[in-house]
């Protein structure tokens, strides 16, 4: 098992990787409930506002995983999360996933998040690898893992059902080897 009891607050250039809090929620809420981000996550858009509210305050005290908020540092506000889950003991991995809602995209707020928190990650657990899946309908998403050296691993045919089309997902995986190359590398 990994310990993430400890939620860091992660600073980048233009955004910075913190726990939640109460105020963040009209903005997770507004994130939570984007079409953009139901679709490209396979989430339905029933919403149960109180649900999701005891959801998210309780994310900090979580040692199993780790969930912080993605805060863009020039206006303020959160505009999307990374997680860090599901762990596995077999492979001593855990899952990551990422959400940039409306007022966060097309700026790197995305791509800085997911080299910050795999940084950490690696950095500060023993952890082997991180595993993730995305959509085949999400191009923009698997360049970026891509370019932060996750790799394919294999491919859920139809798994989703989209507007009467099936959408493949991607499953790919970035190992501690391929990370601590890629350190070695960019510079």
């Amino acid at each position: 098992m990994v310990d993430l009891s400890h939620k860091p607050l992660i600073e980048g250039e233009k955004v910075v990787l913190r726990p939640f809090k109460d105020e963040d929620f009209p903005y997770i809420e507004e994130c939570l409930k984007d079409p953009e981000v139901l679709k490209l996550t396979g989430s339905s858009s029933d919403f149960d506002r109180e649900s999701i509210l005891k959801w998210y305050s309780t994310r900090n005290e979580q040692t199993d995983r780790l969930d912080l908020a993605i805060v863009d540092k020039s206006q303020g506000i959160l505009v999307g999360e990374v997680v860090v889950n599901l762990y596995d003991e077999n492979s001593h991995s855990m899952n990551f996933r990422i959400l940039i809602g409306p007022r966060g995209r097309n700026r790197g707020l995305g791509t800085e998040a997911t080299k910050h928190i795999i940084d950490y990650v690696f950095k500060s657990t023993t952890l082997n690898q991180l595993t993730l899946s995305v959509f085949d309908f999400n191009p923009r998403a698997k360049y970026i893992y891509e370019k932060v050296g996750f790799e394919i691993e294999s491919i859920d045919e139809n798994d989703l059902e989209f507007e009467g089309k099936w959408i493949d997902s991607i499953n790919m995986k970035l190992t501690r080897e391929n990370w601590i190359n890629r350190e070695k590398h960019a510079y």
